[in-house]
């Protein structure tokens, strides 16, 4: 008798925190969000494109500065505190270093900066703003900050 069952692979990631990276359309549906991002920015503010990008890239900065390399933990109540001590950057992927998922997230904030940049003329002061955001989300996402902890702070959250 034929085996009509599929034989399904367990993730390697079973971090519901950070087990949606692993679905197909991920990295579009993130590209999509940006770019509608900036077209909301565009009709509300009624400013420049370049403005509208720059308002988008620091935004970006923001919110993924705060989730991916700041707060800790998951929201989920299941994992019993293994991931208390780690930010969501460090828990993705199982922690392992230089992935896919991690090399799209860290050239997002390099492309809006570029775009942003471009399009403002590379003029001061948006040139300066989005220098320093994208630096700061760069370094953060290197291998060698992993699990480091600036001056103690957010150390024990």
């Amino acid at each position: 008798m034929a085996n009509y069952y599929v034989n399904a692979m367990q993730p390697t990631d079973l971090n519901r925190n950070t087990e949606w990276l692993v679905f197909p359309g991920v990295w579009t549906s993130y590209i999509f969000i940006l770019f509608f991002a900036w077209l909301i920015v565009l009709s509300v503010f009624g400013c420049s494109p370049g403005m509208a990008w720059t308002i988008v890239h620091l935004s970006h900065f923001l919110v993924t500065y705060h989730f991916f390399h700041w707060k800790k933990g998951t929201p989920f109540a299941d994992d019993q505190g293994i991931y208390n001590r780690l930010t969501w950057w460090e828990q993705i992927d199982n922690g392992k270093q230089l992935t896919r998922n991690r090399k799209f997230l860290t050239v997002v904030p390099v492309v809006l900066y570029l775009i942003a940049s471009h399009t403002t003329d590379y003029q001061h002061p948006m040139l300066f703003f989005n220098t320093v955001a994208v630096f700061v989300l760069v370094v953060a996402k290197f291998p060698h900050m992993h699990k480091v902890r600036i001056f103690g702070i957010n150390a024990d959250q």
